[in-house]
């Protein structure tokens, strides 16, 4: 059962946890609950934008050879790999109790996008590699 409690309450209970612990204020569960629902979108926003910087580094950049392009796609992929656990690591942290424990990490949103944004990214990039090697589109321009 949850009760809510009076704002004059809940001054009543901070003064009182301030006098008990010698002057200093402790977080509160609800503090870190609140704490953590402002960095869920924070974190899914910087995953896109990581997945975003994948994108531009493997489809837009004008790089000249395919092995630089390569391993600028993939350093950059590990770094949204990392943002994107991260994050997920987050949006577990806020499921219910019960549930904790058995929430997989690869359940959570950011982990999802991440997954289904590198795979799309991966077969675009091997239909581009192909179509540009074995290809040979004409720019008829007649005037």
């Amino acid at each position: 059962m949850i009760v809510s409690l009076g704002p004059e309450l809940k001054t009543t209970c901070l003064l009182s946890r301030k006098t008990q612990n010698g002057g200093r204020l402790d977080p509160s569960l609800a503090d870190r609950h609140m704490l953590v629902e402002v960095a869920k979108p924070v974190t899914l926003v910087a995953c896109i934008l990581s997945l975003l910087a994948v994108f531009h580094t493997a489809f837009l950049a004008p790089f000249s050879d395919i092995d630089q392009r390569i391993y600028d796609t993939l350093a950059r992929l590990a770094l949204a790999a990392t943002t994107c656990l991260i994050s997920g690591l987050i949006f577990r942290q806020t499921t219910l109790p019960p549930h904790a424990r058995s929430t997989r990490l690869t359940a959570t949103l950011p982990v999802q996008v991440f997954c289904w944004a590198s795979g799309t990214m991966l077969i675009l990039f091997v239909v581009s590699w192909y179509l540009e090697s074995h290809c040979i589109f004409y720019r008829d321009v007649r005037f």
